[in-house]
C-alpha cells in the first residue's frame, strides 16, 4: 500500500466471471476498474471467459507429477509448491493473488452460490502448500494482511435475502465463501457490495446504481472489515 499525496494506492486484482460483457455484472466489473484506476490503484484483472479458463482440475494443472500413477491432487499441489510445478494458467493466476492487497471477485449469484468456472477458478487456484496448509489457515492464513470483496448480482429482489425472505439471509448464503474460502486462506472480509435484481431496473437505476458503487470504491482503502462470524 503506497500514499500519493492525500490518497492511498492499493495492488487491486479483481476477477469478472460473467459471459456476457453487455450485462450488468460486465458493467459493474468496468466501473471497479474505471474507478480504482483513476483513484491511482494498481488494477489487475482476469475476465474468466474471456479468458477461456478451464475451471476443471486434473493433471494439467502440473507440469511435475509427485505420483503418476495415482492423481490426489492436494499432493501434486504440495509437490507443485516445492518444484515451481504449477501449470502456467494456474500460476499466473496465484501471483495476482500474492501481488494484491485488495481481491474483487464480481459475478452472478447462480443457484445460490458461485458460477461454475469462478468455482472451478478457487478449485485449480486456491491450491495447497501455496495458499494454504498446515497452521496457514484464518487468522495465520497465506492471504494474511490482504482485504477480499464480493461483488454480485441476484435474480430477486432485496426483500427476498432477508431472514425470513423467500430465499433467506444472504450473508447466510454468502457465508461458505466468505468463510470457507476467503477467511480460511487469510483474507479479511469486506461487506459485499450486492445489486439485487437488477434486470428489472430501469436504465437510469442502474446508472445510479453504479454511481453509488463508484463512490464506495473510492474510500474502499479504508474500509473496516465486515463481520462474517462462525455459524
Amino acid at each position: 500500500m503506497r500514499v500519493k499525496g492525500e490518497r492511498v494506492a492499493m495492488k487491486i486484482f479483481v476477477v469478472l466471471a460473467h459471459p456476457e460483457h453487455k450485462s450488468f455484472n460486465a458493467a459493474m466489473f468496468r466501473t471497479a476498474v474505471e474507478t480504482l484506476s483513476a483513484e491511482g490503484h494498481e488494477v489487475r484483472t482476469s475476465d474468466l471467459y474471456a479468458m477461456q479458463f478451464n475451471p476443471v482440475s486434473g493433471r494439467h494443472n502440473f507440469i511435475t507429477a509427485k505420483d503418476p500413477d495415482y492423481f490426489k491432487q492436494q499432493i501434486e499441489e504440495m509437490h507443485a509448491t516445492e518444484t515451481y510445478g504449477f501449470a502456467d494458467d494456474i500460476e499466473g493466476e496465484i501471483q495476482k493473488m500474492e501481488w494484491c492487497e485488495l481481491m474483487i471477485w464480481q459475478f452472478p449469484l447462480w443457484w445460490f452460490g458461485l458460477p461454475g468456472i469462478l468455482k472451478g477458478w478457487v478449485d485449480r487456484v486456491f491450491a495447497m502448500g501455496r495458499t494454504y496448509g498446515g497452521p496457514r489457515i484464518y487468522a495465520n492464513g497465506a492471504f494474511k494482511g490482504k482485504r477480499a470483496m464480493l461483488a454480485l448480482t441476484t435474480g430477486g429482489p432485496a426483500a427476498a435475502y432477508v431472514k425470513g425472505g423467500f430465499n433467506g439471509d444472504i450473508n447466510a448464503i454468502l457465508r461458505p465463501v466468505h468463510r470457507g474460502i476467503l477467511q480460511f486462506t487469510g483474507f479479511e472480509v469486506l461487506a459485499p457490495q450486492i445489486a439485487y435484481g437488477p434486470v428489472r431496473l430501469e436504465q437510469g437505476e442502474r446508472a445510479e446504481w453504479l454511481a453509488a458503487y463508484a463512490g464506495r470504491l473510492k474510500t474502499i482503502a479504508t474500509e473496516p472489515p465486515f463481520e462474517v462470524g462462525i455459524y
